[in-house]
């Protein structure tokens, strides 16, 4: 009989106990499965191919015998396309010498931001070596996560600065806007620490590199005049570009990711229609999604928070949700960022109930939730019973202005 390979199974001779299994030579047509003493070599099972021997008598490991210029090369490439930390410290912990090239100064300055987007409840030691070592070898999105994880979580003010000031040195949207924040409202010192005029000059530079944030920030602070000339038509067309942008991005991040763009980019032309209980001239909007369009009846996917903004929320949330002493969270649920001393960031001027450490922030929280539950109080107080002296208001609306009290 034969198999599916074309391989003979052994012939039995005889009958009864007596049976004996003939020897024979069985042959394919790539190899000869008969061994040297004349033992047929079971053909259901693959042979292990053997290392090739050299002159010395010693195997040679191919893996051995690669440049290590090659090896570095892939490993920065697998690092710069890992979707979670544990794609790239699987191969770390392969073998040594895969751990000694992997942590290579190339590899690490190629890693992206999910190679070290760690969680909050997995935060350690050796992570907190990691990101450093990845931020020493050059890595810009390293510098600005562990810089922020100083910053605000660790409370190390003048390290993680540092970090975001080298980031941002480099170009780094995400840290000239976060440094902006810091300028806003003086975080890690007093209230009479902020500086409006170099708020907006980093604010202004990162809107040139596209960061979309930084884009509504910028239109709010021409709106209101805020640490910048006035120029309300300027302001609008920044925010309009935020939009625009917005709306591209998601676009751009679905064609990624193979999901069809009429399964979450929607048409409500009623949207406009539905009107706030408490603020009338205000358009009211019940989808599901992130509506920054809303105005023009586009509902888009709320963006996906950067890793170190992930963070910071886990961070806090395993610790009651408060960062302690009266210090409150932005409520922006994407941001994540804590206050550095009482009443930094500007309440909601209408119900008081909400805070954030900027525009931007209130912006997205406004369009997202806050539209729907805002209500008006004559007053609002502090745990104290006292009406605190914050260092602003924040009013509602489709502008979102600001005003410093």
């Amino acid at each position: 009989m034969r198999t599916r390979r074309g391989l003979c199974y052994p012939r039995v001779g005889g009958c009864g106990g007596g049976m004996f299994l003939e020897k024979v030579k069985v042959i394919s047509k790539r190899k000869d499965f008969v061994g040297e003493e004349g033992n047929i070599i079971d053909c259901r099972k693959r042979t292990k191919f053997s290392p090739e021997i050299s002159s010395s008598g010693t195997g040679l490991d191919l893996f051995d015998s690669l440049p290590d210029d090659l090896v570095i090369s892939i490993l920065a490439k697998l690092s710069n396309t890992a979707r979670c930390p544990s794609d790239f410290t699987n191969v770390l912990i392969t073998c040594k010498r895969l751990n000694g090239l992997g942590l290579h100064s190339m590899v690490l300055s190629k890693a992206s931001p999910k190679t070290f987007s760690v969680h909050a409840k997995n935060w350690s030691e050796s992570s907190h070596r990691f990101l450093k070592q990845c931020a020493e070898a050059g890595n810009v999105e390293a510098c600005y996560t562990l810089g922020m994880i100083r910053f605000y979580c660790l409370q190390n003010r003048g390290s993680g600065a540092s970090l975001m000031a080298k980031a941002a040195i480099s170009s780094h949207a995400p840290a000239l806007y976060s440094l902006a924040v810091i300028q806003f409202n003086g975080s890690g010192g007093s209230k009479s620490d902020k500086d409006l005029r170099a708020g907006v000059a980093l604010c202004a530079r990162a809107a040139f590199l596209g960061h979309i944030d930084a884009l509504r920030e910028l239109g709010h602070c021409l709106q209101d005049g805020y640490g910048v000339r006035q120029n309300i038509t300027e302001g609008r067309r920044f925010l309009i570009q935020a939009n625009a942008r917005e709306l591209a991005s998601v676009i751009s991040s679905a064609a990624v990711s193979g999901i069809p763009t009429r399964q979450w980019l929607t048409w409500n032309p009623l949207s406009h229609q539905h009107q706030h209980p408490h603020h009338p001239q205000l358009r009211h909007f019940t989808g599901s999604g992130c509506p920054l369009l809303s105005d023009f009846g586009c509902n888009v996917p709320a963006p996906e928070a950067h890793p170190a903004s992930r963070f910071m929320a886990e961070w806090f949330a395993a610790r009651g949700g408060s960062p302690g002493n009266g210090l409150r969270l932005c409520s922006h649920v994407g941001c994540g960022r804590p206050e550095t001393r009482r009443h930094e960031f500007r309440r909601c001027s209408v119900c008081g109930a909400v805070n954030y450490c900027s525009r931007a922030c209130q912006a997205l929280d406004w369009k997202l939730r806050h539209k729907a539950e805002c209500a008006p109080v004559e007053r609002w107080v502090d745990e104290d019973g006292e009406i605190p002296d914050g260092d602003g208001a924040v009013n509602g609306g489709d502008d979102m202005m600001i005003a410093d009290s």
